[in-house]
């Protein structure tokens, strides 16, 4: 099983780089309603047919058959677990290769190809179908930015969550190198789930240039699915905003806000729509906003301070660092970066002290006897 960077779900896009519009009038607040019917896009029927719920999770003739196989309907939950997660995940038996396309369960398996939100639907269905206790789960994946276009695409993680009953629970993630127990990750309903596989979809089509289909697919995914989802809302205010209706982008942006007042993609978008318009005190309002949010999350003080540290500048580091290590104090990068700071400003009890706590907390044995190892050869080599 073969994999690059991840796109997962829900994809967020943030329409950047807009030439300078005009102030917009002040109009009456366009509706939810409006925003929904797309009429003022003017978009025509989609060109193909939608993916309907039932479809997502579907069981294909060729998955039972390759279930029957596989794995023994009768045993327990934990040995058919196993089972299905070693036929998957052997190269002889089925092999599966990342893409960044978001497919149903049956075609993931077909194609043996798909990017994270697929292949947890393929494991979903086919651990339904075989009597596991499965759902989908959130995962608080640090920022994960990719640019096409004139977009950048905020990436966003979904896997599954199996319950064992008594033998505990585990996760299956289709890209477990980059999987750290540490994250954030709460269960999730298949309409949640459902919701990131629409607005994918509409996404994927919005990026291809194809609108019709991207508003039908938006629309499933705030009508069908979820309409508290606040990805779909941001997403639907963008593909207004690449049509020059800067108040109905406006309106969805703030649907998503609504939905969830800490979605930063949302406040960037409207910091953006309001400085291309010309009204820069509610930009920099937005933005600043934007730059406080980032500010109290862990991972983005990490990024500051790896950026420090391969300046030099090991203060600014560790200042961020012991914001970062209060704020999530299992999280093994953030004391390994620490310890590493300390170690470059001369402190070997500190370093010491530091690169252990990393060791204890890191998830893995293998993570363990690599901090250990490189806590030896560090410490030994410095002066």
């Amino acid at each position: 099983m073969r994999f690059r960077t991840t796109r997962c779900a829900a994809l967020v896009l943030l329409l950047f780089g807009c030439t300078q519009a005009p102030a917009r009038p002040r109009t009456s607040p366009v509706t939810v309603e409006e925003l929904l019917s797309g009429t003022a896009l003017g978009q025509s029927q989609p060109a193909q047919a939608l993916v309907e719920e039932a479809e997502i999770l579907a069981v294909s003739p060729e998955m039972v058959r390759f279930l029957n196989r596989y794995v023994g309907r009768g045993a327990g939950s934990f040995i058919k677990l196993h089972q299905l997660l070693y036929a998957i995940i052997t190269e002889g038996s089925f092999g599966l290769e990342y893409d960044d396309r978001t497919r149903t369960a049956a075609e993931t398996f077909a194609e043996r190809r798909g990017n994270c939100l697929s292949f947890s639907n393929m494991f979903v269905a086919m651990a339904r179908d075989v009597g596991l206790n499965v759902s989908y789960q959130e995962v608080d994946i640090p920022p994960d930015w990719s640019f096409d276009s004139d977009v950048y695409v905020l990436n966003r993680h979904v896997n599954v969550h199996v319950e064992l009953g008594i033998t505990g629970e585990h996760v299956v993630d289709f890209n477990i190198e980059d999987f750290r127990a540490s994250y954030d990750r709460r269960v999730i309903p298949d309409s949640r789930a459902f919701a990131h596989f629409y607005n994918n979809m509409g996404t994927e089509h919005m990026l291809a240039g194809d609108h019709a289909t991207a508003l039908a697919y938006f629309r499933k995914a705030l009508f069908d699915s979820d309409r508290s989802f606040s990805p779909a809302w941001t997403n639907l205010g963008t593909l207004y905003r690449r049509h020059g209706l800067t108040s109905h982008a406006e309106a969805a942006y703030r649907q998503a806000l609504t939905a969830d007042r800490d979605d930063e993609v949302a406040v960037s978008s409207l910091a953006a729509l309001y400085r291309s318009s010309g009204e820069t005190e509610l930009a920099d309002a937005y933005l600043k906003k934007v730059i406080n949010h980032r500010k109290q999350n862990p991972y983005y003080r990490y990024h500051l301070a790896r950026e420090a540290f391969f300046s030099r500048d090991y203060a600014t580091a560790i200042s961020n660092l012991r914001y970062a290590v209060r704020k999530k104090p299992n999280e093994d990068l953030f004391c390994f970066l620490l310890g590493m700071a300390y170690l470059q400003r001369g402190d070997k009890a500190a370093a010491r002290r530091w690169l252990t706590r990393a060791e204890e907390v890191a998830a893995t044995d293998a993570l363990k006897r690599n901090y250990s190892s490189k806590m030896d050869v560090l410490l030994s080599a410095s002066h």
